[in-house]
């Protein structure tokens, strides 16, 4: 999913952090001192997006209070982030989404599946996860049996399957496309349409929809239990953890949002969109990855417990698996 650039533009201006030089050696041509200090600092992303969801991986596998079937979800979410930033990053670094637009090699083409498959599978597990709270929040009596062990394996391989078949057909759209002496209309129309009304816009309104039910379901709920103390109290823990996981996909929809929108912005009004600016807006959405750690030890005291522990070395000298987290 690349923007249209301008026909002026060589292969070496479509890289930002390299010098004009033969297209055969663009890619060996010296850097910029900003381009070091931007490279310095997108790798700076790259280490705290791997080392903040390395602890909420480690504080869910090793803590046995964090083993719930919401929790399990938000596992696989951090794995695909792990991914994007031991993955992405370095790939998004060297081989940016305009240079691959006219550059399209092999790893380009590993990078722009790498990038697809992840950023789905990070939208499907937030719309699993807010099916999960939906369940939490709507029937509380019946959500044990129904959002069980099985069910979350379930959810959780079918949105990693799902990711990898829309990354497959990006792919094997691309592929076809090369083939043809003029514009192949059915993989244009699913890379440029069908692709992301897939994975992104059908999975959001989804997610909207729910989010908005439950906060109907949590508003009567809190009107009708007022009385009850203990009904309040598991009320009020699971109104938080459904308004920490919104808060998720608030941050997922501020990240990928502005992404989205120049790229069909540019589709459909067949506009140009500056590189600089399209770059930018592909690292705003990269970066959602990092994001969500600080989210969950910010609200989750748990979760700050946990990150302590592992930071500090503690879950080394003994076992602390079963310990309570504050």
């Amino acid at each position: 999913m690349a923007p249209e650039v301008s026909v002026s533009q060589t292969y070496a201006d479509l890289h930002p952090c390299h010098k004009r030089a033969n297209v055969s050696d663009i890619l060996t041509s010296p850097p910029s001192t900003a381009c070091i200090l931007l490279y310095i600092f997108l790798g700076s992303l790259a280490v705290v997006t791997v080392c903040g969801n390395l602890l909420v991986i480690i504080s869910i596998i090793y803590f046995k209070q964090l083993h719930t079937p919401t929790n399990s979800l938000i596992l696989s979410l951090a794995v695909a982030d792990l991914l994007v930033g031991v993955l992405v990053f370095p790939f998004s670094m060297e081989f940016t989404v305009t240079f691959c637009l006219y550059h399209n090699d092999l790893f380009c083409k590993i990078r722009d599946s790498f990038d697809v498959t992840l950023s789905t599978c990070s939208i499907l597990n937030l719309c699993c996860i807010s099916i999960d709270r939906y369940y939490a929040v709507s029937q509380p009596l019946t959500y044990a049996t129904k959002m069980n062990v099985c069910v979350v394996v379930i959810m959780i391989l079918v949105s990693w399957g799902v990711s990898v078949l829309v990354a497959l057909g990006f792919v094997i759209a691309g592929l076809n496309h090369e083939k043809c002496e003029e514009m192949c209309f059915i993989d244009a129309l699913f890379a440029n349409i069908l692709g992301p009304i897939l994975s992104l816009v059908l999975p959001l309104i989804i997610m909207l929809c729910i989010y908005l039910k439950i906060f109907l379901v949590a508003q009567r709920q809190a009107c009708s239990i007022q009385s009850i103390k203990s009904g309040a109290a598991v009320s009020k823990m699971e109104r938080k953890a459904t308004k920490t996981l919104a808060i998720v996909l608030g941050v997922f929809l501020m990240c990928w949002s502005p992404f989205f929108l120049c790229f069909t912005s540019q589709l459909l009004s067949h506009v140009s969109v500056p590189v600089v600016v399209f770059e930018a807006l592909n690292w705003l959405a990269l970066s959602n990855s990092m994001l969500n750690p600080f989210i969950y030890a910010f609200f989750y005291s748990w979760f700050r417990s946990a990150f302590r522990m592992i930071i500090s070395g503690k879950i080394f000298q003994g076992d602390f698996a079963t310990t309570k987290l504050l």
